[in-house]
């Protein structure tokens, strides 16, 4: 039977179970020395095992990126230049019959899209319910799993990713990397050290699930449909 776990002496439940398990190995969690590894190790974090699929040129980063996309059911529209991203939007709104209508946050990669008055309809601020499609910027990729790297924020409201049944994502060729390690160093340089944003979301594919009767089933927790822009050229 459980040993029951009282929150009286130290004020919180998680309280005492931090003093349960300091209690196990013995140490007392103010050792300077322990204070002073976790600390080293926050200031210069050390990346994993670097697996063969993540590195590469950067076409070639790239190319992976969107060929694991791809065989993932996730369609993938290569822009060349910012100014075309609008037109590119449109044309895969109309491909598949949605209405040109989008809901996207603040971020200054959308800006391109005032420059195209009457081509799309663009509402603002966090998703709703009704909304068909979100799109959203991602600030990186790793091309060894063709993951989507999504902070939340005004910018980029995370109800994007979730609530409208199609969510289109654009991305610059430049922030595609190998692997995921080097993503999280980019939020790092973007965020500045001990800044995180409130959420990180990693999207590698539309949302399924097979767990009634092995039967796959398209949006069961999430958009059914993942559409992701790559813009601009893959150079080193």
């Amino acid at each position: 039977m459980a040993e029951k776990i009282s929150a009286g002496e130290t004020g919180s439940a998680r309280d005492a179970i931090m003093a349960r398990v300091r209690k196990g190995l013995g140490v007392r969690g103010d050792e300077p020395g322990r204070r002073g590894v976790v600390q080293t190790r926050l200031r210069n974090p050390a990346a994993n095992l670097i697996p063969e699929r993540a590195r590469g040129t950067k076409p070639e980063l790239v190319k992976q990126f969107q060929t694991t996309l791809e065989n993932g059911g996730t369609g993938v529209v290569r822009v060349r230049t910012y100014k075309g991203v609008p037109e590119a939007v449109a044309a895969a709104l109309r491909e598949r019959n949605l209405p040109s209508r989008v809901r996207i946050g603040s971020d200054p990669f959308f800006r391109t899209f005032e420059a195209e008055p009457g081509l799309l309809e663009i509402l603002g601020g966090a998703a709703e319910a009704t909304d068909p499609i979100g799109l959203s910027h991602a600030f990186a990729g790793a091309a060894e799993t063709g993951t989507l790297f999504l902070a939340s924020g005004p910018d980029n409201p995370s109800t994007l990713n979730f609530l409208p049944e199609h969510h289109f994502v654009l991305i610059d060729a430049g922030d595609v990397f190998g692997s995921y390690e080097e993503c999280w160093t980019k939020l790092r340089g973007v965020y500045g050290a001990g800044v995180m944003p409130r959420t990180v979301n990693l999207v590698s594919g539309a949302s399924r699930t097979a767990d009634i009767e092995q039967t796959i089933v398209k949006g069961a927790h999430g958009p059914k449909n993942l559409v992701v822009f790559i813009v601009g050229s893959a150079r080193e």
